[in-house]
């Protein structure tokens, strides 16, 4: 699989997962334009990416390719807070 092909399918799982689970009154539907990849790798045969879209639930998305088995897993995440804990004088 090329880069090129693996971050198209993960926007395309994203948008489609997301589309999913939206509420079916609010009547929107999110399009590959809504889905941004934060992060990606390959290693070997498998890929990683971190995914997220424009709407404001404060999800986040991680997929995995296993290239040996030709999968693909989507882990869906709720981001509940983010803080801040200072490290200053910690050795």
């Amino acid at each position: 699989m090329t880069e090129k092909k693996f971050l198209e399918l993960v926007k395309n799982v994203v948008k489609d997962y997301a589309n999913k689970h939206l509420d079916k009154t609010d009547r929107k539907q999110i399009t590959i334009d809504d889905v941004f990849v934060v992060w990606y790798c390959k290693t070997l045969q498998n890929w990683k990416a971190l995914a997220s879209t424009t709407l404001p639930d404060g999800m986040y998305y991680e997929l995995t390719v296993n290239g040996d088995k030709e999968e693909l897993y989507l882990d869906a995440y709720k981001k509940f807070e983010n803080c801040c804990i200072l490290l200053k004088g910690e050795d």
